[in-house]
């Protein structure tokens, strides 16, 4: 077998510079364009959907929607990742998902934000539930086989650690650019009104993305790197035995919590902006682009380290740093002397390390508890792994839309937006209590006993 060059781990990973982008663009966008807050409809943002509570008399529409296209999404996680596990194409079992899942995602992601109706409208709630179940299911369709190839690629733990360290960096670029979108839209918004120009932003975007997300498709042979046979186990018997292994029930656990507290805090961040510290949107990608760009400076030390000293103690230091920021977050706007702008520059300082730790090291955790699974199974089930993995924090990412769309309205004013953050920093202390109890050394000891043989 091949061993993966660095030209091809980065062909690889503009894959996830497409779908990270179409991920942005929902996670980041969807509820401040359906949702909008009343600077933004001064601006000029029409309300397309019925607004208020309204779903079991707990959740906002907008809420209610993504939260049951998540759960919709959640369980078509492990039948993707069991037609992947069981595929015998000669092109290999994980290339063809994505040959086929891109052009879909693409679609699916720009007509989200395409309401039919012009106004308020329960026909444009109706599309947008439908186009959301096109995008998960073929962003599930293109993601689960694409994560599954992390542990296959990488043949030891250097190899996979190298590969999650540059998708890493291409997943928080194509969120990152995500971000830019105000700034996209706002040099269309003069000529052609807040709304066209939005679309238009988020349709060029879907097209760059598009053209990312067939990269690793015409230039990987997965072939020529991979040696891992199908499975014939059911999509139930293998999400059971995948669920068997200890270690990997806690790093979900872990991780559930994690997803929770970090979609709260990605879903609210332009409100913590506009509404919290009372600056304009475009402050939000200014922010967002400043993290980012410091938190690459961490990915090659957390690279050196994590391989020294294990990736457990990183990460545990990263839950620590993240619920100090949420709970900063809660008293954004009241802090005496600090202007706004400087406030939220502590922030992005503040989070751009616990950012770099949680892009680079969760994907190669799965891929240690897959390949020790594998060892002492027998059984290829990579990609049930990572479905399993996403089946369960897509269950707390729509936890998460309910809580913030909910919470969000709360008391008067900005309260609820304070009472979001402070629920985001429980969930994420919870969520490193939970990953203490990890095994971090039993999972290293099989791999490594492996390799000495």
């Amino acid at each position: 077998m091949k061993t993966l060059t660095n030209k091809k781990i980065w062909l690889f990973a503009v894959g996830q510079l497409g779908w990270s982008m179409l991920s942005g663009l929902i996670s980041n966008w969807l509820v401040y364009f359906y949702q909008p807050n009343q600077s933004a409809q001064d601006a000029g943002q029409t309300v397309f959907i019925p607004q208020g509570l309204a779903v079991l008399g707990i959740a906002t529409i907008i809420g209610g929607i993504t939260a049951f296209a998540r759960i919709f999404d959640a369980f078509t996680d492990p039948l993707i990742a069991s037609l992947s596990d069981k595929c015998k194409s000669p092109q290999g079992r994980r290339i063809p998902f994505l040959k086929w899942a891109a052009i879909p995602l693409a679609v699916s992601t720009f007509l989200v934000f395409c309401s039919p109706y012009g106004g308020t409208s329960w026909i444009n709630a109706l599309f947008l539930f439908i186009m959301l179940l096109c995008y998960y299911l073929s962003i599930t369709s293109y993601c689960t086989p694409y994560n599954a190839l992390i542990p296959e690629l990488g043949h030891d733990q250097k190899q996979r650690l190298d590969i999650s360290t540059t998708i890493s960096f291409t997943f928080i670029a194509g969120t990152a650019l995500a971000y830019v979108a105000p700034v996209i839209w706002g040099l269309f918004e003069p000529s052609m009104g807040r709304v066209n120009a939005i679309r238009l932003t988020f349709g060029i975007f879907s097209a760059i993305a598009l053209c990312c997300l067939l990269v690793p498709v015409f230039t990987i042979k997965e072939k020529d790197y991979v040696t891992a046979h199908p499975v014939e186990d059911s999509a139930f018997t293998s999400l059971i035995q995948t669920f068997k292994n200890n270690n990997f029930k806690l790093f979900v656990g872990s991780d559930i919590s994690y997803w929770i507290a970090i979609t709260i805090f990605q879903t609210g961040l332009p409100f913590f902006v506009t509404s919290l510290l009372e600056l304009d949107e475009s402050m939000t990608t200014v922010f967002f682009v400043m993290m980012t760009a410091l938190s690459l400076v961490f990915y090659m030390p957390i690279h050196k380290i994590a391989l020294k000293v294990g990736k457990k103690k990183l990460l545990l230091t990263a839950f620590g740093f993240f619920s100090l920021c949420f709970l900063y977050t809660a008293f954004l706007g009241n802090i005496p002397g600090v202007s706004p702008t400087v406030q939220g520059i502590i922030l992005v300082i503040a989070a751009a390390f616990p950012m770099a730790v949680f892009g680079i090291l969760p994907q190669a955790v799965v891929a240690d508890i897959s390949q020790s699974d594998a060892l002492t199974t027998g059984k290829n089930r990579e990609g049930m792994f990572y479905a399993a993995r996403t089946f369960a924090f897509k269950l707390g990412q729509s936890v998460s839309m309910l809580l913030f769309t909910a919470l969000s309205t709360l008391g008067s004013g900005v309260d609820g937006y304070r009472i979001v953050a402070i629920t985001a920093t429980a969930f994420c202390v919870l969520g490193g209590v939970l990953f203490l109890f990890y095994n971090e050394r039993k999972v290293n000891h099989m791999i490594q006993s492996e390799s000495r043989r």
